[in-house]
């Protein structure tokens, strides 16, 4: 049987939000400050056509892990390397009877193993949300639970508006736990989180259906009010698809304003900023979460055209790991 546990969040009024303008010039990162920068490692997943597949770092072995067709957004891979969560999008006609309503889309979260698609079986796969809102997925550092974004409005016939709430679930689905934010405040919605050391995580801060910026919260607080927190909560305004990198260090993102569209990083307190890829001119990046190496030196990406690419974190050796097509939202194994 299904356990449901009701956890209080409140992000209190936007008037509490330190926001921090994001446009403006930003350096490269200092070789220096990198480090020393080797080749990376690991695989990555990828979707293309709505299915899930995988290839190594540099593009190479490519081969289909799912064959689904309606698969949408980034994946995760489990800590052992040999799972992958990821979501499928579908759609509702949900009318009620003075016929009101319309087509919703909606999503859940599913696992699939590796170990199957080496056995030519795509078609095996398990799913873990059942509420239509699931998406986003993210695994946490030891593989036992996975957090999402839950739109609580997915399966409503009236909802005007999306309702993201932050979510966890264990590995089979027996267990959902929802960060409830204020009613009084539910107008503002979380969402594309990624999990931070110290039990912290970054994510898009929404109201309504406009986004409003990153942020980084505790997630082991029953309330983010500032009375709790002590503190106003810092906004990176115009900035999205986050990733906090595995060594804890960095948060990249993707700036969607079209005068300084590109992908940076920044430390955790948002105080130092790096570019790290602009676009040429007619290119375009995906908004899908960025993703990182395991040795957190590389972020994968893909640009509007279906290519996928490689870069390290200096802003230098871009590589393309894929051609042309449909292809997005690729996401790096976090083991070697």
């Amino acid at each position: 049987m299904k356990k449901f546990i009701a956890l209080s969040l409140t992000l209190g009024l936007i008037i509490f939000l330190m926001i921090l303008a994001t446009s403006g010039y930003a350096a490269k990162l200092p070789a220096e400050k990198a480090g020393k920068i080797g080749v990376p490692l690991g695989r990555i997943a990828y979707v293309s056509n709505g299915d899930l597949w995988v290839m190594n770092w540099d593009g190479s072995n490519q081969f289909k892990v799912v064959t689904a067709e309606n698969i949408n957004g980034r994946p995760s891979w489990a800590p052992d390397g040999k799972r992958i969560a990821f979501t499928r999008q579908g759609k509702v006609d949900l009318r009620g009877p003075d016929g009101l309503g319309g087509t919703h889309r909606v999503y859940d979260v599913f696992i699939a193993y590796l170990d199957s698609a080496r056995a030519q079986n795509t078609n095996f796969w398990y799913r873990v949300t059942t509420e239509m809102g699931a998406r986003h997925p993210e695994w946490n550092s030891d593989g036992s639970m996975i957090v999402f974004t839950q739109d609580i409005s997915a399966n409503r016939v009236n909802a005007e508006l999306p309702n993201y709430q932050l979510a966890w679930t264990d590995t089979i689905g027996n267990k959902l736990n929802i960060y409830r934010k204020d009613y009084n405040q539910a107008e503002i919605g979380v969402t594309m989180p990624s999990l931070g050391p110290n039990d912290q995580i970054v994510a898009v801060l929404y109201n309504g259906v406009n986004q409003l910026g990153l942020t980084v919260m505790p997630v082991n607080k029953a309330s983010l009010s500032p009375k709790e927190l002590g503190t106003s909560i810092q906004l990176m305004k115009g900035a999205t698809a986050p990733a906090w990198s595995p060594d804890g260090k960095w948060i990249a993102y993707v700036e969607t304003d079209i005068t300084t569209q590109g992908i940076y990083i920044t430390t955790p307190d948002f105080k130092e900023k790096y570019e790290v890829f602009r676009p040429t001119v007619g290119k375009n990046l995906q908004t899908h979460p960025l993703s990182w190496s395991p040795d957190s030196n590389w972020i994968t990406f893909a640009t509007t055209d279906g290519i996928i690419w490689a870069i390290d974190i200096t802003g230098n050796n871009l590589k393309q790991l894929s051609g042309p097509g449909m292809n997005s939202a690729p996401a790096w194994s976090k083991n070697k």
